[in-house]
């Protein structure tokens, strides 16, 4: 594939390149990997610069906010780069009550976010129930759209949560890569993460997931078959970051992922998927600086502002260095709609539904293909 400054063989153009890979993604393998791997600064401000007008044309100019709330730094698994893998018995657990969790809610709703993020580490002690009746008090308390983020779980536990009222769920698959996978993950297979997705799609929900960037083995033929996987499943919601290294994972001395091949992935997955939610996350608003304005001028067009109360916040240590952990919230939703001012944009309010033009989802999130 070469690297550097492409030539594109001598036939192809780089906005020839783009256009392709915009036109017809699944035939364009090839020129995938060469927009991943373009090196000259020139170049990559014109990938940047494309996909940015086609956020342009499918998402428009708002920056849509979801408020996050971490309730549990609780996991089961071992993933060998996460900082909340049950093997780290550097960090104190904790659980939020569920008078807790509607308090930040009730926060974040005063701050007129339409959609709250339910995150925790993925708990095979998590009562469903519970988390069920969390949800249908959300729902009848503040009217807000909800999305789940707690891992793999049973078709009945996705179906019992779809049917509290849970709009939405975010499950990154991570990589598509068998072997990058199993070497990331004790126990885990890719196939397991796979169908749950599909279970969420059929289930109804908006269905969220999501590459990291920087994995252990990870090459850019990988990445290029990530892009296409997200592609094929028309997922509604899509985040991508960069692998962070921690101190308390076996993974604690790997080089972190680089932010930019990071920005080029975000930016070709736009190009090719155009009108998925795609968050500038936290992760790359924390490796090495904050890089949520390149992010947004590279094609995303959510910002997640954290709700979590501060006692929590640094507890849930996925990776060290986490941006805004001792930021008061009102300042946070502050600081975020200077990002969007400061490239032309305004943060958006509004509840922010998929937008996929062969699904139709009412107010409530119910959906009709």
């Amino acid at each position: 594939m070469g690297s550097g400054t492409l030539m594109f063989n001598n036939v192809m153009t780089l906005e020839e390149i783009i256009e392709k890979v915009y036109q017809d993604p699944e035939n364009s393998y090839s020129e995938i990997a060469e927009l991943l791997m373009l090196q000259d600064r020139s170049e990559i401000e014109r990938l940047f610069s494309f996909a940015d007008s086609v956020r342009q044309e499918f998402m428009g100019s708002g920056v849509l906010l979801r408020g996050i709330v971490e309730f549990s730094n609780r996991c089961s698994n071992s993933c060998f780069y996460c900082g909340l893998n049950k093997d780290n018995k550097n960090i104190a657990r904790y659980s939020m009550s569920a008078d807790e969790v509607l308090d930040a809610v009730g926060e974040m709703h005063s701050m007129k976010i339409r959609t709250v993020v339910l995150q925790s580490g993925e708990d095979r002690e998590l009562d469903p129930i519970w988390l069920a009746g969390l949800i249908k008090d959300i729902k009848k308390r503040f009217g807000l759209a909800v999305t789940v983020s707690v891992g793999e779980k049973s078709h009945e536990e996705y179906k019992l949560w779809r049917e509290a009222g849970a709009d939405r769920y975010l499950l990154k698959v991570e990589t598509t890569d068998p072997k990058v996978y199993s070497d990331s993950h004790a126990m885990r297979k890719l196939g397991s993460r796979m169908k749950c997705l599909d279970d969420l799609s059929g289930l109804g929900y908006q269905t969220g997931s999501g590459l990291l960037i920087g994995l252990r083995g990870q090459a850019i033929e990988s990445i290029v078959k990530d892009i296409l996987y997200l592609k094929e499943k028309d997922f509604d919601m899509i985040g991508i970051g960069p692998f962070i290294s921690h101190g308390d994972t076996p993974f604690a001395l790997d080089r972190a992922g680089d932010v930019e091949l990071t920005l080029k992935t975000l930016a070709v997955t736009r190009i090719v998927t155009r009108n998925a939610h795609m968050p500038a996350t936290t992760a790359i608003g924390s490796s090495g600086g904050d890089h949520r304005v390149k992010a947004l001028k590279a094609g995303a067009n959510v910002l997640m502002p954290n709700f979590t109360p501060s006692r929590y916040k640094r507890l849930y240590s996925i990776y060290p260095g986490k941006a805004c952990i001792t930021e008061r919230t009102d300042n946070c939703i502050s600081c975020m709609r200077g990002k969007a001012g400061s490239i032309g944009r305004f943060v958006d309010y509004s509840v922010g539904h998929s937008i996929k033009k062969n699904r139709i989802f009412n107010m409530e999130g119910a959906i009709y293909e």
